[in-house]
């Protein structure tokens, strides 16, 4: 498996804000996302319901507590 690039707390938040990137609750249990629930972001489930109309060079941040 490939590294996975990480990125600071303060890189993603400032991304997300900035619309540059979606933020993903990484747990793919929804009451696990709704406890560590964080501004802007979305749950697996979402992204899977979205993944159509997401563009291909959106970035991703997946995130887990």
């Amino acid at each position: 498996m490939a590294d996975v690039p990480r990125i600071s707390v303060e890189e993603a938040r400032r991304k997300a804000a900035a619309g540059q990137a979606l933020l993903v609750c990484a747990y793919p249990d929804e009451v696990k996302c709704s406890r560590v629930k964080l501004e802007g972001s979305i749950t697996l489930a979402d992204l899977q319901a979205r993944l159509r109309s997401v563009s291909r060079d959106q970035e991703l941040i997946f995130f887990c507590a």
